[in-house]
């Protein structure tokens, strides 16, 4: 099964065990996922990026007001004093293919790992480690394990996938090998398939393996890239620094969830996916003293910037700290469910809320605060860090969308007109948006 078809089956099937969810922000008037519809023809998505990663169009969005440019100019547009967090993760190989005596493909997609927990010491393991998996062609994998050869620096190895048990639509699979010299790392970048987006309608090429990177990529762990990011280059960097930009950076890995169309029409019965975040205490800090001028490149930043409110705002009413589950991770786990932000709680500010997460991490002597967040940002959504954000054009009735809108006060049709009507492209590797407040 290829694998866009293989996402779109399963962003179908897990809607079946989605969590219903009740209506519970304080505004109770329903959002209606067709409300965020919009024709986009498939020439208009980009199936490839531009041979210059900042020659890209550039949509600037500010108090109502619309102005187009190139993303190597982006420096021009940005406040002064201004401080840019970007999400640092780098996507993996993610998609292993495996045949059976039978002729049958088997498709298994590493989603996150399990056993270990931790992504650094799972991607390190050197003889086996656990993943949850989406499977592809799964009836044809009724019991057994798979295994193929694979070659690392000429040499031939053998690589064993065994399914252990299944939770709806994902599954438990246990991966071993023969050398204890490798890592699980080394088997993805060379065995594994980058997991290009569903919607280019095409195999993953040799170009993708450094085109569907960030040039600031480097924690291994996501299965998509925070694509906003793909438009910087050195020279983009150059320009901030030359303006007194400032840059810092955070770790979101996105998970597959990020293919997951919203199948409800009522955006309160849709599941958030759970995504694991990683922020630096220095960078916390630095956030702190630039309350007021902080943009967010790409929508994977954002939830991370709103999220470290709402697990500051958790530790100021003594809740959200507890056993961590992560195997590996240094510190208390925290998470940030799905409605956290709509339900009534105790008004903190922003400020107050970054302090006490630093009081956490300097109480118990740790430098980098790890987390999981559900967070949903919707219509109604009260933007708490974020004061800008540079993201891509996202697809019709979807989360992303979503967030847009939230940001912009409704205004996201206007956006998306215009970028329509002036031939910008779309999705992954399309053009870029700057929308300030």
């Amino acid at each position: 099964m290829a694998l866009s078809r293989f996402l779109v089956t399963f962003a179908q099937k897990y809607n079946k065990f989605s969590v219903s969810r009740v209506n519970d922000t304080k505004d109770n008037t329903p959002i209606y996922i067709d409300e965020y519809n919009y024709p986009l023809p498939d020439e208009r998505i980009a199936k490839y990026p531009l041979a210059k990663r900042d020659a890209s169009k550039l949509l600037v969005y500010k108090n109502g007001e619309i102005t187009e440019s190139v993303f190597s100019s982006i420096s021009d547009f940005l406040p002064d004093n201004a401080l840019l967090i970007y999400n640092n993760t780098r996507v993996i190989q993610a998609r292993l293919l495996f045949k059976k005596d039978t002729g049958a493909h088997i498709e298994v997609f590493c989603l996150e790992p399990l056993h270990p927990a931790d992504y650094a010491q799972s991607l390190g393991a050197s003889t086996e480690c656990v993943w949850k998996c989406m499977i592809g062609n799964l009836k044809k994998w009724k019991e057994g394990s798979l295994s193929k050869l694979i070659e690392i620096a000429g040499q031939e190895y053998t690589f064993t996938a065994e399914r252990l048990d299944s939770e709806g639509n994902t599954h438990s699979v246990k991966f071993s090998w023969d050398n204890a010299g490798i890592h699980f790392a080394d088997i993805l970048e060379n065995a594994g398939e980058l997991p290009i987006p569903p919607y280019l309608h095409r195999k993953t090429e040799e170009s993708d393996l450094t085109n569907y990177q960030t040039v600031y990529s480097k924690i291994k762990g996501s299965v998509a890239a925070p694509t906003a990011g793909l438009h910087f280059t050195d020279e983009v960097f150059e320009s901030l620094k030359s303006k007194q930009i400032e840059v810092d950076e955070v770790t979101l890995h996105v998970g597959a969830g990020t293919f997951q169309p919203v199948k409800t029409r009522d955006i309160a019965k849709h599941h958030m996916h759970t995504e694991v975040i990683s922020v630096q205490r220095s960078t916390i800090e630095n956030i702190l003293k630039k309350i007021g001028n902080i943009v967010a490149v790409g929508t994977t930043s954002v939830r991370t910037l709103e999220s470290l409110y709402y697990i500051g705002m958790q530790m100021k009413e003594g809740k959200g700290t507890g056993t961590g589950k992560g195997e590996g991770r240094e510190n208390t786990e925290l998470s940030v469910s799905q409605w956290k932000p709509y339900e009534n709680n105790e008004e903190v500010s922003t400020s107050d809320a970054l302090q006490c997460l630093l009081n956490y991490l300097y109480e118990n002597n740790l430098t980098t605060l790890h987390a999981e967040t559900q967070i949903m940002i919707k219509p109604g959504y009260k933007f708490r860090l974020v004061d800008g954000m540079i993201t891509n054009f996202h697809q019709p009735q979807s989360t992303l969308l979503l967030l847009v809108s939230a940001f912009v006060n409704g205004n996201w049709k206007q956006i998306y007109d215009y970028a329509l009507e002036n031939d910008f492209r779309f999705l992954s590797y399309g053009d870029s948006s700057l929308l300030l407040k």
